[in-house]
């Protein structure tokens, strides 16, 4: 099983000092402590990418390249598995952006990049779960749990966290299968 962190997660994971934030990182230890071989902790490349923005943009205000918490970002994508974007997830995000607006439950204004469809559709590749503190948007595409709950469940177990909960949006089925088209023959 694949726990994937959401953006919320993993921030607060680069700020461990924080008081609020040590309730979180000490989820993170049992939970790596916990985890056998069927269990891994992964940080997906569109949500490094989303704390990454944040804590550079943060750095360069406050007159500095580097602050603890992007130190602490790279040792998090050191020490958990990284989940590289590609083709295939990109594709899927598509498909689940088009048919949430379709259906009128879009999670992100129509210009934005919407981080939460892709980092659903890496969940849905890698068959994993997403950790968030937001699982109104994300469990309509991708089974989503908040980290206290998931916290509770045995992750050696067959609990809970291995089961989807229903999800408005089905999948990006509808467009998996859609003829390619060179570019030469839009035009």
């Amino acid at each position: 099983m694949k726990l994937l962190l959401d953006a919320n997660i993993l921030t607060r994971l680069c700020h461990p000092a924080h008081e609020e934030n040590r309730p979180l990182s000490q989820w993170l230890e049992k939970v790596l402590g916990l985890s056998g071989p069927g269990v891994s902790v992964c940080i997906p490349e569109i949500v490094d990418y989303e704390v990454r923005r944040g804590l550079l943009h943060v750095a360069l205000r406050s007159g500095r390249s580097l602050t603890k918490s992007l130190l602490r970002l790279d040792l998090l994508n050191d020490s958990l598995e990284y989940i590289p974007l590609n083709t295939q997830t990109m594709r899927r995000a598509a498909g689940l952006w088009a048919e949430a607006r379709h259906s009128g439950q879009p999670t992100a204004p129509e210009e934005a990049l919407d981080g939460d469809v892709i980092l659903a559709a890496q969940a849905l590749e890698v068959a994993g779960l997403v950790v968030t503190e937001n699982t109104r948007h994300l469990s309509r595409f991708a089974p989503a749990y908040r980290w206290q709950e998931s916290a509770s469940q045995d992750l050696k177990g067959a609990g809970p966290l291995r089961h989807a909960p229903p999800a408005v949006v089905k999948s990006a089925a509808p467009f998996a299968n859609l003829p390619r088209v060179s570019p030469a023959s839009t035009e």
